[in-house]
């Protein structure tokens, strides 16, 4: 069988080409995982979110796919928190392992087919150390270990750079280390430690690998020297991926990677002291920080998966309240479209055992919903254009409000047009990580997280409906309509049916 082919915009060769899977049916992908010595922030979310479509959207297609996604346990920074927090370096790395997973659980973001830790993966680190230094490209001063970047032609490949024109434009600075360097770009492989510091043995003496080492020799070690994409943030184009690539290429005398894709950054919109509304790259150092878990007491996990999708992946997408609002809204609209259709093929007797009968398409709604899986698979496979996905799945969820509009007992026309809206819903939702929790309960955990921020008085909202449906039962209208003017001033709207009455938060 053939599969579709997807065409996405490669920052090595910086254009848009097909990617042309090693081995048929088959695609590799590595994606640089965090540093764990704290919790992942909304910059991160985007990246690990964008990820987990690409490997949903390609199993869908057919292909089989080993996507690794690694842990940075071993790291200067996580030695100087753990020192902060009187914690063993791998034991604070291990803490923030697992809240990295529940983080990106609560995101619906899969874990990788494998997930390597560097602390796992020393003597692989070493091996290649080792080989570098053998074939010329790497040297060996006073038990630090540093690649010899002018022993590789194509050093600044990836970045658009030449090392020529970065030496020239370099500050007059001078690190730490830079006396016992060939050159001021070479960086380290392996580091020298002293004393009780976190440490493994090698030939060069104790120490603990550089940065860049650990990704080239994972990758290689779970997908070969050469595999299919390599991702991670713009932020690491310049110097991990451009080192990475260095170094295996070094290494192996072979390609790296066949397809290099690099998320854009997160910038925050925000109000400078004169009013102007402006933007700026989120930062710890100038106080626009979220962590994902700060974004996740406010909007729901769809909302934030949602809100990532709106803005083509390369592109800089820009952090706000009404942004996240909007997502939310959408969100909403999303889940209460779709517990509609549920509702109304329900209630007529159709389910996955008990399908309505084929028969013509309720009005012209066929010319939207025939054919939907294929426009949806070739927005995708165009460079993952998840904006466009989100406008074919507002397209369906419009169809199906409107064919719900009346309570009347579907005929086998809207029934059978129904069935594909809740259909191409779902499959649009598995794709993009939408739509995965029952429609109630989702309602239910969008409106209490509106609650909780609004600081809406639960217990009045109960009280208030219970005395509507007393003076209903009691048929006084007139306090029955007053009970839910008061409501509606406190932006709850109340929604009446057969198994009762549920509300909602409409500001």
């Amino acid at each position: 069988m053939t599969l579709k082919t997807l065409r996405v915009f490669d920052t090595l060769s910086d254009t848009k080409k097909d990617i042309v899977p090693i081995t048929p049916g088959k695609l590799s992908m590595y994606v640089c995982g965090v540093t764990v010595y704290d919790l992942t922030h909304i910059g991160h979310a985007r990246v690990y979110i964008f990820f987990d479509v690409v490997q949903r959207f390609l199993r869908h297609l057919g292909y089989e796919v080993k996507y690794v996604r690694n842990h940075t346990d071993v790291d200067d920074k996580i030695i100087k928190r753990a020192a902060e927090l009187g914690m063993a370096p791998l034991e604070l790395s291990a803490k923030f392992i697992d809240e990295f997973h529940e983080d990106m659980g609560r995101l619906h973001v899969a874990e990788g087919d494998v997930e390597p830790k560097v602390s796992d993966h020393i003597p692989h680190i070493i091996a290649m150390v080792e080989r570098l230094i053998e074939r010329g490209h790497a040297y060996n001063a006073n038990g630090d270990v540093y690649f010899r970047v002018q022993s590789f032609d194509g050093y600044g490949k990836l970045s658009h750079r030449k090392l020529e024109d970065m030496e020239a434009g370099r500050s007059g600075r001078v690190s730490d280390d830079e006396g016992q360097k060939e050159h001021p770009f070479d960086f380290a492989l392996w580091k020298s430690t002293k004393g009780d510091e976190l440490s493994w043995e090698s030939p060069w003496g104790p120490g603990r690998p550089g940065w860049h080492i650990e990704c080239s020799a994972m990758s290689s070690e779970y997908l070969g020297e050469t595999f299919d994409i390599h991702g991670g943030g713009r932020d690491l184009i310049f110097p991990h991926h451009e080192n990475e690539i260095a170094q295996s290429e070094a290494c192996s005398g072979k390609t790296f990677a066949n397809h290099w894709m690099h998320i854009g950054m997160v910038n925050v919109a925000e109000v400078d002291e004169t009013g102007r509304k402006i933007e700026r790259k989120m930062s710890k150092s100038l106080g626009n920080f979220w962590t994902t878990r700060d974004v996740l007491k406010g909007y729901h996990p769809e909302a934030l998966r949602y809100f990532a999708h709106t803005t083509l992946y390369r592109n800089p997408v820009t952090y706000s309240s009404d942004n996240l609002d909007e997502a939310t809204q959408r969100i909403e609209y999303l889940y209460t479209t779709l517990d509609r259709v549920q509702d109304a093929l329900a209630k007529s007797g159709f389910s996955d055992d008990n399908p309505p009968p084929e028969a013509r398409w309720y009005e012209n709604k066929g010319q939207v919903l025939e054919g939907f899986q294929e426009r949806l698979e070739d927005v995708l496979s165009d460079d993952f254009n998840t904006p466009r996905a989100l406008a074919l799945f507002g397209e369906v969820a419009r169809i199906g409000n409107e064919l719900t509009e009346s309570k009347k007992k579907l005929n086998d026309e809207r029934a059978w047009t129904l069935w594909h809206v809740r259909a191409s819903l779902l499959l649009a939702g598995k794709i993009l990580g939408l739509l995965e929790l029952d429609p109630k309960q989702a309602l239910e955990e969008i409106r209490d997280l509106k609650v909780e921020l609004l600081g809406i008085d639960r217990a009045r909202v109960e009280e208030k409906i219970e005395e509507r449906r007393q003076a209903r039962e009691n048929k006084d209208w007139a306090q029955a309509d007053a009970a839910r003017d008061e409501l509606l001033a406190m932006g709850i709207e109340i929604m009446d049916s057969p198994e009762g009455t549920t509300w909602r938060v409409t500001t």
